[in-house]
């Protein structure tokens, strides 16, 4: 992968030498003939027509996601949430019904509501600890089985083959969100499953400078969404913003193995600290998700979430005590970053909901950057300390 983040899906005699992918910045293109444009309207012939449809600098990102994930075809979007919505939305319709895993990102959930409220398509959230539990909530009219995992925020993992054998018995596709995880620790479809999505936000530009979302898969199936939910919906990324990512691809496995260290030597340096109740990390050898990081993951990631004693004040209070570490949603930049899921990127979900998926108003998450690890311990730790 570390030679493919860098030379996949491109090649520079295409593009005039170009050593970087060149950015299209253009909304439409021209054809040679009448009959040229003819030709590629109707799909007998291959071209570039207008950029909402297709752009080349765009697509050289959706190969390059779909050689990464070990995918046929790939696609991008405007968001992580843009592509959530298209691929949900393309594989449902009034009436149906979407397995979900215990948690999901908090606008993931609101989507969710939504498509219950305006068109009649229900979900449930269920631990998936077994394949039992699985088959017992599948309904005829299980449309799709949507996983995160690690699970956001409270880092839980889905095992993926046993979800993916059990829906591969009733012909269901099973969609994992890879945000957490990246195609660098862990490959969704490798495990059996059919779709992956990222929120390209995070840890595939890597830089916090762009919005951008990603789905890889079948041929057919990201056919399918291009010429329906992503083309008519109209959630597409700019030529920009691909090439940003881009260039942002170009040094994940580094950047993974960093955040990847740093996140490690917090999560033992906050195990030990007596203001900190309970820490929730994949790469945990004492967590009971060891097993299965082992079994899918390369490593650990860079995220880990960790419970204060006391209430919601002093999780508050921890947040406003730190230096240098910033409060924001998102990860996977170079930053640091620091939020209160509960009061934040979860709080669109209702508190009884919340508590059932883990996320108490004590619990805060933490996105390991790739700073010295001793720097962040030590804002970490002077935090800490003020609320003994």
């Amino acid at each position: 992968m570390e030679t493919a983040v860098i030379h996949g899906s491109y090649d520079t005699k295409e593009h005039l030498g170009s050593l970087t992918v060149p950015i299209f910045q253009t909304s439409t293109f021209t054809f040679d003939s009448a009959e040229q444009g003819e030709k590629c309207f109707s799909g007998e012939e291959e071209g570039y027509i207008y950029s909402r449809l297709g752009n080349p600098t765009v697509q050289v990102l959706a190969d390059k996601i779909a050689e990464l994930e070990e995918a046929e075809a790939g696609l991008a979007f405007g968001s992580g949430m843009a592509a959530v919505s298209a691929v949900l939305m393309s594989l449902t319709k009034s009436g149906d019904h979407i397995l979900c895993s215990q948690g999901v990102y908090g606008c993931t959930f609101g989507l969710l509501t939504f498509m219950r409220e305006k068109y009649h398509i229900t979900h449930d959230f269920i631990a998936m600890e077994t394949e039992e539990e699985i088959e017992r909530h599948l309904r005829k009219e299980t449309a799709c089985i949507y996983v995160e995992t690690p699970i956001n925020p409270t880092m839980k993992l889905i095992d993926l083959e046993r979800v993916a054998n059990v829906a591969k018995n009733r012909g269901i596709p099973v969609i994992v969100d890879n945000t957490f995880s990246s195609p660098y620790l862990q490959k969704p479809l490798a495990l059996g499953c059919d779709i992956v999505i990222h929120s390209a936000t995070k840890y595939i530009g890597g830089h916090g400078d762009v919005i951008g979302g990603l789905a890889a898969g079948g041929r057919e199936t990201m056919k399918r969404i291009a010429k329906t939910t992503l083309k008519d919906v109209g959630g597409v990324m700019s030529p920009f913003d691909a090439w940003l990512l881009l260039r942002g691809l170009k040094t994940l496995p580094i950047r993974m193995d960093r955040h990847c260290e740093n996140a490690i030597y917090m999560m033992e340096k906050l195990k030990a600290h007596p203001a900190v109740k309970q820490v929730f990390y994949p790469g945990d050898q004492e967590g009971n998700d060891y097993t299965t990081m082992k079994k899918q993951m390369r490593k650990g990631g860079g995220l880990l979430s960790f419970e204060v004693h006391g209430s919601k004040a002093q999780a508050q209070q921890l947040l406003n005590q730190l230096s240098f570490i910033k409060i924001a949603v998102s990860l996977g930049d170079a930053e640091t970053l620091i939020q209160h899921p509960a009061t934040m990127t979860h709080s669109a979900v209702p508190e009884q909901k919340r508590q059932e998926m883990g996320i108490s108003d004590q619990l805060v998450r933490l996105s390991v950057g790739l700073e010295a690890k001793e720097d962040i311990w030590n804002d970490l730790k002077q935090a800490l300390d003020q609320l003994q």
